[in-house]
């Protein structure tokens, strides 16, 4: 297992991966937009893709944006999105892996904070997350999509 940040050349891997999160999603634009987005994520400060690959293959990932903040002492705090750990490869500490990659660059930039969502209402989805330290009776969360 090799956990690391991913980089530009990761692309195509991290699309492959993303089809494990959906069993329907819209289409994608064209390469040029995907790299333009791909691009600026890469060139952040504030966010970061993290993968777990085995034996080459990317197999889980993350993604990590610290966002600023002006209450809790100005301190920021994170969201994490997209966790997907590939179906052939699941209940083995790979996303468990990514995840805390995530939540030391959260914590390494003084997050008070780490948040994230899942569409998943399963409570195998509830208790890995609660594995990981993450606590669903402290917040509620609200979704609104465009029109």
């Amino acid at each position: 297992m090799t956990l690391r940040e991913l980089v530009k050349d990761d692309l195509d891997a991290l699309l492959e991966l993303y089809r494990q999160l959906h069993q329907q999603d819209l289409p994608l634009p064209e390469r040029s937009a995907i790299a333009c987005v791909w691009g600026e994520a890469l060139r952040s400060d504030d966010i970061r893709y993290y993968g777990c690959l085995v034996s080459g293959r990317l197999v889980s990932s993350c993604t990590v944006a610290v966002l600023p903040n002006l209450t809790r002492a100005c301190r920021p705090y994170a969201l994490l999105e997209n966790v997907v750990t590939h179906r052939d490869f699941r209940r083995r500490g790979y996303g468990k892996a990514v995840l805390q990659s995530a939540l030391d660059f959260a914590w390494e930039r003084g997050c008070y904070k780490v948040m994230l969502m899942t569409g998943r209402l399963d409570e195998g989805t509830f208790r890995f997350y609660e594995a990981v330290g993450f606590r669903g009776d402290r917040k509620q969360a609200f979704v609104m999509e465009p029109p």
